[in-house]
């Protein structure tokens, strides 16, 4: 157990630097269970002022795994001293030391680009771009490389955080919190620190990586009704009636269209509704009149989630409660509850919904809870698309704030935010929460632990290297998360942002947990029945993508000339894939890949994916090296088990 005045925690309160919890606060310890591999420990101190820390440690005893998170709260009756840099600490004590972080989705072709550079006595200061989002410009999980071993770090923060790495006397010492956090807090007023997960291995980087997708599934990732989450296959009909988005939906063709899918023998297992479907004038960037559009759906949309039901399907809807234009019903309504940044006006409409308010809070929390119960929602979907030149959270919380009171509007939403998911998971059991913010802007580790990225990224839905990029990063540290089989790749193996049909090809580069099928309910019987040869190809796949290692075999570019290969492994079943994609223009159609964590004395049968040729070979000989060909702009999987 960590003495009181070591844990991990560091502040500034009234001038004077708080380390742990002093004994002149009376810290008092007790622990629990919070499952069958959690243990947590609470420590709970309170300052002569009144200002109490509480620190909650949590411990995963099947993994090298530490989490970290701690509360501040006023139960005095004044304000408290300033509280600045709440910071979580830690000192691996180690001499060398790399760091591979990443930039996270930049909503542009740079996103979930990664590096490796060294921890020096110079401080490395990492931090997402500060429009209150927590993966823009930074991604908040990271592996130090240590000469033996490492450690992956998760940083749980939905607004700007900062982390700080440098040697010092100790070892390599990690800082990080709120970015923004120099306030005082009022009676009775509750501040949370960031969280700050650790798990630790010994080895290579493949068991670093693999040590943290096997945390992240027992621990993280969301059940849904008690069960493992399975692969989704979604499908919805887009821009019906040659409308933006989803704003010429009505009740006729969403009904029509699951009709016309069943009809074709594909059946989803998500029917997909996104943006438009309240009152926008068609343009679905104007929110705040939350109901349904009376003149598309005037029976509301229950008639949609009882279809799926009747079908046995699940039903998504988008929402977006954080954001709303002005002159809108709840704008209107209530405009005590909402905030403003300095570019209010006709070119920016856009207003900040407050979660920091309670009794905002609760209002969006009961909206919310009763359309989801109404309508027969399984999957919510969460967006939030305000940025930089749409007004961002960040200038809207500044522009709220007084000087002594900098950082709080931003921690008050924040805690608003994770009330608003945990509160709708309560109160509806098995629902399943899709996490978006202009792509995947807020996929931190405290959302991903209520959620799941349905649709991770804005960019590069048809364009295959850059998909194929972003997939390396997403199957390394947020292992379920969706695809499109968009394809935007001309004849001659440029990309463009041309609405191609699916084919073949689109379909190997869109392998996931999840996939949309973006095969048109009224596309050609040829383009159904490669929807209906290709779909049993992906859920194979896809069910070994979860729950199993991950070996990244070549290295992925971005660019259209290289082969893409990866492996994913089940070493208890002894059985897995190898995925492998040849880029649009590769000149090269001969390769050799490298298979990893094999029984080098088993033999294993491979099985192509779609043609049924197989052939056997040992652990060792794979392990040696796979012979591939593969022509330019094509793919395959092999699946393989260890034979009897």
């Amino acid at each position: 157990m960590d003495a009181c005045d070591r844990l991990p925690i560091t502040f500034r309160c009234g001038g004077e630097v708080i380390r742990g919890i002093p004994a002149q606060w009376a810290p008092r310890v007790t622990e629990r269970s919070c499952g069958e591999h959690v243990t947590e420990t609470t420590t709970v101190g309170v300052s002569p002022a009144g200002l109490e820390l509480r620190v909650e440690c949590r411990r995963y005893p099947d993994f090298d795994a530490t989490e970290y998170v701690a509360f501040l709260t006023n139960r005095g009756s004044v304000d408290s001293p300033l509280v600045e840099d709440i910071r979580m600490e830690l000192v691996f004590p180690v001499r060398e030391a790399l760091l591979y972080h990443g930039n996270g989705d930049t909503r542009g072709e740079d996103g979930y680009e990664w590096q490796t550079e060294p921890v020096t006595e110079r401080t490395l200061s990492i931090s997402p771009c500060g429009d209150g989002t927590s993966c823009n410009g930074a991604f908040p999980y990271m592996r130090l490389l240590f000469p033996e071993g490492g450690v992956n770090l998760a940083f749980g923060w939905t607004g700007t955080w900062v982390a700080e790495f440098a040697q010092t006397a100790g070892g390599v010492t990690l800082s990080m919190g709120q970015k923004r956090c120099r306030m005082v807090l009022h009676p009775g007023e509750t501040m949370r620190v960031p969280s700050l997960v650790a798990v630790a291995y010994r080895g290579s980087e493949d068991t670093g990586r693999n040590t943290w997708r096997r945390w992240y599934f027992a621990h993280i990732l969301p059940r849904q009704k008690g069960e493992v989450l399975k692969p989704k296959c979604c499908m919805h009909l887009f821009r019906a009636g040659g409308k933006p988005e989803f704003t010429g939906a009505t009740e006729e063709n969403q009904l029509a269209a699951i009709d016309a899918y069943l009809a074709a023998g594909i059946r989803p297992d998500v029917w997909w509704i996104d943006a438009g479907w309240y009152p926008c004038d068609y343009q679905w960037q104007k929110t705040g009149n939350w109901y349904p559009n009376p003149r598309h759906f005037p029976r509301g949309l229950k008639p949609i989630g009882d279809k799926c039901r009747e079908v046995g399907m699940e039903f998504l809807l988008w929402f977006e409660p954080e954001r709303i234009h002005e002159g809108t019903e709840f704008a209107l309504r209530h405009p005590d509850w909402v905030l403003h940044s300095a570019l209010d006006g006709q070119d920016n409409p856009n207003l900040l919904v407050d979660l920091g308010n309670p009794e905002c809070c609760d209002y969006v929390i009961g909206l919310l809870d009763g359309y989801i119960k109404e309508f027969g929602v399984d999957i919510y979907r969460q967006d939030f698309n305000l940025r930089t030149d749409r007004g961002s959270p960040s200038q809207c919380w500044v522009e709220a704030e007084v000087p002594d009171r900098i950082g709080a509007m931003e921690n008050l939403h924040i805690q608003g935010y994770y009330r608003l998911w945990d509160t709708l998971l309560e109160r509806n059991p098995g629902l399943l929460i899709d996490s978006c913010a202009s792509g995947g802007r807020r996929n931190d580790i405290e959302t991903m632990r209520r959620s799941v990225p349905l649709h991770y990224t804005d960019v590069g839905y048809g364009h295959h290297p850059i998909k194929l990029k972003q997939h390396r990063q997403m199957f390394e540290w947020i292992p379920y998360f969706r695809a499109h089989n968009q394809n935007w790749c001309a004849p001659d193996g440029s990309y463009d942002k041309t609405g191609r049909e699916p084919d073949r090809y689109s379909y190997y580069v869109a392998m996931a947990p999840a996939i949309t099928d973006m095969t048109e309910c009224t596309a050609g019987r040829e383009a159904l029945a490669l929807a209906k040869q290709m779909q049993p190809v992906w859920r194979k796949a896809a069910r070994l993508m979860l729950g199993t290692d991950y070996y990244p075999l070549t290295v992925c570019r971005k660019c259209s000339d290289d082969l893409y290969a990866a492996q994913f492994h089940d070493p208890e079943g002894g059985k897995g894939l190898v995925h492998l994609v040849n880029g649009a223009t590769a000149a090269q159609t001969r390769f050799t890949v490298t298979l990893k964590g094999l029984d080098a004395t088993a033999c294993y049968r491979l099985s192509s994916a779609e043609n049924g040729s197989s052939w056997e070979a040992s652990g060792a000989a794979l392990m040696e090296g796979m012979p591939v060909t593969l022509e330019k702009r094509s793919a395959d999987i092999w699946f393989y088990q260890q034979c009897l």
